[in-house]
């Protein structure tokens, strides 16, 4: 039982509705009906716990960025990145964090044009597209930028972790050549799930 009194068991019928829109094959044996990061925290446990962990505490822990904010760096990043199943789910739980409009997931790929984001956070997502380039390429001026308007350490240090630990699941989704639906509709249920119930719910168990 989740925190808002919901049940969640992580099952194949649970992504029947996305699965049926993607059939290509995983490079390795993982659960083809579960997409994504999902199929791959199943067949490694023991390290789906931390991962998991680190999702919570990232995005939804203890913060002055908010947890909307925060997702739509990790879609932000993910987009960058060409991982478009973390883009696209990391999007709509931005979306759920925001009254529940997928469009948002499109207007992060366009730079947020339409999203009324502040200054501060615009400076942050500015840092989170230069650690996806390389982490040198953040300059002192990219820091200076921020912290004139209003960021703080914390926020800043949060950022660059969040784009730093997304290149890492960017990667780990899409070197093992997981299921990744293509129409944001398909991630619509999962987003809502981890907005409001959050990643820990996703952590199956161990044997």
């Amino acid at each position: 039982m989740t925190p808002h009194g919901h049940s969640y068991e992580v099952t194949p019928s649970k992504f029947l509705s996305i699965t049926f829109y993607h059939f290509v094959m995983a490079h390795i044996a993982v659960n083809e009906q579960l997409p994504g990061i999902v199929g791959l925290l199943h067949f490694r446990p023991q390290t789906a716990k931390p991962l998991n962990e680190l999702a919570e505490i990232l995005l939804r822990g203890e913060s002055t960025l908010t947890r909307g904010e925060r997702e739509i760096i990790a879609s932000y990043v993910s987009h960058q990145n060409n991982c478009h199943f973390c883009h696209t789910v990391h999007g709509a739980v931005a979306s759920h964090h925001y009254g529940g409009n997928l469009n948002l997931i499109d207007d992060i790929k366009a730079g947020c044009v339409s999203t009324p984001l502040s200054d501060k956070m615009r400076a942050l997502l500015n840092i989170a597209g230069k650690v996806q380039q390389a982490g040198k390429a953040v300059l002192p001026s990219d820091i200076d930028a921020a912290h004139n308007e209003g960021a703080t350490d914390r926020e800043i240090h949060d950022t660059v972790l969040i784009a730093a630990a997304f290149f890492m699941f960017n990667r780990y989704v899409d070197g093992l050549g997981t299921l990744a639906p293509q129409p944001k509709e398909a991630y619509n249920d999962m987003g809502r799930m981890l907005a409001f119930d959050g990643y820990l719910v996703t952590t199956p168990e161990l044997a």
